[in-house]
């Protein structure tokens, strides 16, 4: 379940969920870190903006925890870090876990990470190559590049695939309205 990875080439997240491909669902959850200086939490790490960041404060492993309300399908996780301006504060090697609370988390993916400047998507699968479905998912921060104490996250994206919305081998129709904006309004409740 170990992984290597460097952001240049991959996709960027935002441009998947503005052509409808998946849909960030990172704002249904509540949001935790293990730590963090004054000013540099989860607002910063959850507004949009790639020069803001959350800094931890305290001893490795540094933690994000994400606890939904109810089981959400997972499909990737999106971590967007800058070695050239953070250096030592850049992670080099991340843990996912995944489970219903604190008490049951199991590690579904490590992800080595060298020098990334850009977004890294970590796909999230089960052990039959589907995205899976969690309560709760935790990023753990095991090292970070130069042995460096604290670490810098500057934004993360949580998806979910958008099958979830349009049900299974849906077309791209002409036409057909895809962003999540038109997506809620689809259907009378």
């Amino acid at each position: 379940m170990s992984s290597k990875a460097n952001a240049s080439g991959a996709s960027d997240p935002v441009q998947e969920e503005l052509a409808g491909r998946v849909r960030e669902v990172g704002n249904h959850a509540i949001w935790s870190l293990s730590s963090c200086k004054p000013g540099f939490g989860v607002d910063q790490l959850r507004d949009d903006i790639t020069e803001t960041y959350w800094q931890s404060d305290g001893q490795l492993p540094h933690l994000v925890n994400i606890q939904f309300r109810r089981k959400t399908t997972i499909r990737d996780i999106c971590i967007y870090t800058d070695y050239k301006l953070d250096e030592s504060y850049t992670p080099s090697r991340i843990s996912i876990r995944a489970g219903t609370n604190f008490n049951d988390l199991q590690e579904v993916e490590v992800m080595d990470l060298s020098e990334p400047s850009g977004w890294v998507v970590i796909p999230i699968r089960d052990d039959n190559d589907r995205p899976i479905r969690t309560f709760m998912i935790q990023i753990a921060v095991i090292s970070n590049h130069q042995n460096g104490r604290d670490t810098h996250m500057r934004q993360i994206k949580v998806h979910s695939p958008a099958e979830d919305i349009l049900g299974p081998h849906s077309q791209l129709v002409p036409g057909r309205f895809l962003t999540n904006e038109f997506q809620r309004y689809a259907t009378i409740r």
